[in-house]
């Protein structure tokens, strides 16, 4: 037996217990213990290789511990776990086994130290991901969770064609730094930011996630961004393209989110937002930039899973998805409206919060660099986060004009979970020392600087200011609004009825054809091999031995003279 086994068959376990378990109390209890377990079998593991194996020669490395590994699985646990108490009695059966196999997998790239392993988590992440989003029980639902397990079957191929290639070339799978300078290691770089929501193949998060149930676009808030985010870190640090990628990010994200009116697509495009400052560290690449995609991947997780739960509960509650349909909800629904203000806030990089301590080391790093255009661009992007996710968000859900609805604020245990996870966006933002040391190296940054604190609060006022000031132009219509996903919902729609009228009459022509033809060569056949027919119908004896040497006499003859 090894001396350490992987934290992720804690959760695996976990999820084959929750299937079979007879009553809810136990499936309750198992869903937030294993990750619990979990989190204790991470703690336990020392930094090293801690489990080998092989593969067609092929040594694995199937568990390799690190500070940034770490990290980011404690974060995954306890995503886990916090999520089961905001889904206790309220997620099926299926949404909560297929929710820890999604956790188990997270957890499983984090530790894993080849490239097999990691695709193999990778694409356990895939499949039971999109078993996920199914368990929202709709049309919709259905339909995104096709389209999201195509775009993820897309990028998994991207990912092994990298990965075999890298291994035809070099002989070796380990999870080690590249630059994208070859086709096998763009290969491997374009797969992983498709599950980055890198734009243009970002709209599968911003089609599916809304379509989830209100339990379900929690876990998947959490889990197949931020393993992207991880494996950047270790695959591509200081890759320069990812710098420009994670700029577009944020500023798409920022974009589709001021214009859109589903309350869960506006924070589904908020994480493209996020996750593209998470891009443009690791591009930057420096220990501070490195330092800082992780402490942000880790806030992040946190208080959009706090956003998320906060929209889950109004969806849930109310049965609306626009923010034309509600309002005024914090009249019935406090606790709820609390705990998404300091989301928001949170995501705002609001001083005293989470988000503050952990994207300002990102600002820093790209001052540290010199790079003063991209400091600015985040400082901007900063203030658009406010718009659409720290001020749009909550106004419009919870302080717009009254809706007339007066729905009941969260069951007990969402109300514990929200309430543990805006805890931990206030300590992580009035103590960030709890996390600094957990970060892969050493951190010698303050960020409560009174120049600093007193820049951002400016900028956020400010942008505050700019959205009243645009109140009008901000109130959203029952449009909604398309990126590529317009190639399927128009384009080929569009271009099928195009076919149709252009080509329409001959193919009818050609098919009426096709159909006499069939028709004639069948009566034919009919006619020569029916019971009636000289080839169907039974001959005597004699007459079928005088055939037979008449053939067997031609043949002679043709073999004879050719």
């Amino acid at each position: 037996m090894p001396d350490f086994l992987p934290p992720a068959l804690a959760l695996i376990a976990g999820a084959l217990l929750t299937a079979v378990a007879s009553s809810r109390q136990w499936r309750a209890a198992i869903t937030i213990l294993a990750p619990l377990v979990c989190l204790y079998m991470i703690w336990q593991l020392p930094d090293g290789v801690q489990l080998r194996g092989s593969f067609l020669g092929y040594p694995l490395e199937l568990v390799e511990a690190s500070p940034v590994r770490r990290l980011f699985a404690t974060i995954f646990a306890i995503m886990a776990a916090t999520g089961a108490v905001f889904a206790l009695n309220h997620a099926r059966r299926t949404e909560l086994v297929a929710a820890q196999f999604y956790a188990a997998g997270a957890i499983g790239v984090s530790f894993a130290g080849d490239l097999l392993t990691l695709f193999i988590f990778w694409e356990l992440m895939a499949l039971f991901s999109t078993l996920v989003v199914w368990c929202g029980g709709t049309e919709a639902s259905r339909a995104a969770g096709i389209r999201y397990a195509i775009m993820h079957l897309l990028g998994g191929v991207v990912l092994k064609v990298g990965i075999e290639g890298i291994l035809v070339s070099t002989g070796s799978l380990d999870v080690r730094p590249f630059l994208a300078t070859d086709f096998n290691t763009w290969m491997l770089l374009i797969g992983i930011l498709i599950n980055a929501a890198a734009p243009p193949l970002s709209v599968w998060l911003s089609d599916a996630y809304p379509n989830a149930s209100p339990t379900g676009s929690v876990f998947l808030s959490a889990f197949t961004t931020k393993t992207a985010v991880l494996a950047l870190i270790l695959l591509f640090p200081g890759e320069p393209i990812l710098i420009a990628v994670g700029l577009y990010m944020v500023f798409y994200g920022i974009l589709y989110a001021l214009l859109e009116n589903d309350v869960r697509r506006i924070l589904a495009y908020s994480i493209v937002n996020q996750v593209g400052f998470m891009v443009c560290a690791v591009g930057i690449g420096t220990q501070m930039a490195l330092n800082g995609a992780a402490a942000h991947a880790f806030a992040h997780i946190i208080y959009k899973a706090l956003l998320f739960m906060s929209a889950g509960v109004v969806v849930m509650r109310t049965g609306k998805n626009l923010c034309t349909d509600v309002g005024g909800l914090f009249r019935t629904m406090p606790v709820t409206m609390w705990c998404g203000v300091i989301g928001a806030l949170a995501i705002s990089s609001f001083p005293l919060t989470s988000g503050f301590t952990t994207k300002t080391l990102i600002s820093q790093a790209a001052v540290d660099q010199g790079l003063v255009t991209v400091y600015f661009l985040l400082a901007a992007a900063s203030a658009g986060v406010f718009l659409h996710a720290g001020i749009k968000f909550p106004w419009f859900v919870f302080f717009q004009k009254d809706s007339g609805l007066r729905p009941k604020d969260a069951p007990w245990n969402m109300k514990l979970a929200m309430l543990f996870f805006a805890f931990l966006c206030i300590l992580l933002g009035v103590y960030p020392e709890l996390l600094y040391p957990l970060l892969p190296y050493p951190v010698d940054y303050v960020p409560y600087k009174a120049g600093k604190v007193l820049f951002y609060l400016q900028l956020l006022l400010f942008s505050g200011l700019a959205f009243f000031l645009m109140l009008p132009w901000m109130q959203r219509t029952l449009t909604v609004s398309l990126d590529v996903d317009w190639l399927w919902r128009r384009g080929l729609p569009r271009l099928a009825l195009w076919t149709a009228r252009v080509f329409g009459p001959g193919l009818q022509s050609l098919r009426k054809g096709a159909q006499s033809l069939w028709q004639r060569v069948d009566r034919s056949s009919d006619y020569t091999m029916g019971h009636t027919g000289p080839l169907g119908r039974s001959w005597e004896i004699g007459t079928t031995a005088l055939w037979i040497v008449l053939l067997l006499m031609i043949y002679v003859v043709l073999y004879y003279l050719f």
